[in-house]
């Protein structure tokens, strides 16, 4: 599929055919993708747990839902996704590469960074995923965990606790769902949000040869 095509197919899918596992030569490349991404001095500072058993999934499902709850729509169709991806992110990784002589800020200060690059890249990271699984003809959602489950989720999968969990990457074969009714509000146009030179300066660009992107959600 050609890269523009991909982009342009790109939508959060949140329904799956649960009987249709993620082939593993499939989440390969899924995964030697993201490991491409961007990272700041190249530290790299992420990993990601991978669930691919009914037993492993179940298990993510404890820890970030209210048993007393009943399910709605949108958690029962995500429920359904074959596969798992929790990416996270370590801040360590970053501060320790930035201390070594090629980079000198020796003393690990995390107010130096204007943003959390640790967790920039690994949204990159899960970005790639999605795309690739767009590539592979797979249906693809990232998600966050609710901050009231983020320690329980730590228990239940062993993550560390110097690891931010950044999100969830869901994957499998796509199941017929509704679109989000957020795809309502409209895509910002380029002309709203890019700006020539200066804050509030429209940039005008030959658009003549060119097809914007359908919307995706």
């Amino acid at each position: 599929m050609e890269f523009s095509e991909v982009v342009r197919s790109r939508r959060m899918v949140r329904n799956y055919d649960p009987e249709r596992p993620v082939p593993e030569e499939v989440l390969a490349r899924v995964l030697d993708h993201a490991v491409r991404a961007p990272s700041a001095g190249f530290s790299q500072g992420w990993d990601f747990v991978v669930l691919r058993t009914e037993a492993e999934r179940d298990t993510f499902w404890e820890a970030t839902t209210d048993p007393a709850r009943e399910p709605d729509n949108w958690l029962r169709g995500i429920r359904r996704a074959p596969c798992l991806i929790v990416c996270c992110s370590s801040p360590d990784a970053y501060l320790d590469r930035y201390a070594e002589p090629d980079k000198g800020w020796a003393d690990r200060d995390a107010a130096r960074w204007p943003v959390p690059y640790w967790d920039v890249d690994t949204g990159m990271a899960a970005l790639l995923m999605l795309l690739t699984a767009v590539d592979e003809e797979l249906g693809g959602l990232f998600f966050g965990v609710p901050v009231e489950r983020l320690d329980a989720v730590r228990a239940a999968l062993q993550i560390p606790p110097d690891r931010n969990l950044v999100g969830v990457v869901s994957l499998g074969y796509p199941a017929p769902d509704r679109k989000s009714p957020s795809l309502k509000r409209g895509r910002r146009e380029v002309s709203q949000v890019a700006h020539a030179g200066t804050f509030g300066t429209p940039l005008h660009l030959d658009r003549a040869a060119y097809s914007p992107a359908a919307p995706t959600g």
